[in-house]
């Protein structure tokens, strides 16, 4: 447990960080699970939106930019993968 003012302020300052930090990352989970399960029509708005949310949490240091850009790459695969296929 925390024993200085300081310290305990930065434990608060953490807890709020980490809620605001786990909307974030769900929202990516939430906008790749959509590419992956849209359809071949709207698979490439899905796959914009995930880009944004993606580029965003890697600006905010959430995620590393080479995870982000490796996420991005594999839904463009993807995507491309099933317009080809349809």
């Amino acid at each position: 447990m925390a024993n200085t003012s300081s310290a305990k302020k930065a434990v608060r300052v953490i807890a709020k960080r980490t809620e605001r930090n786990r909307g974030i990352r769900t929202g990516i989970k939430t906008a790749v699970k959509r590419v992956v399960k849209a359809e071949p029509g709207q698979a490439e708005a899905a796959l914009r939106e995930a880009v944004r949310a993606l580029d965003q949490a890697a600006a905010k240091n959430l995620i590393h930019k080479n995870k982000a850009a490796r996420k991005k790459s594999r839904l463009a695969k993807q995507v491309a993968k099933a317009a080809v296929a349809k």
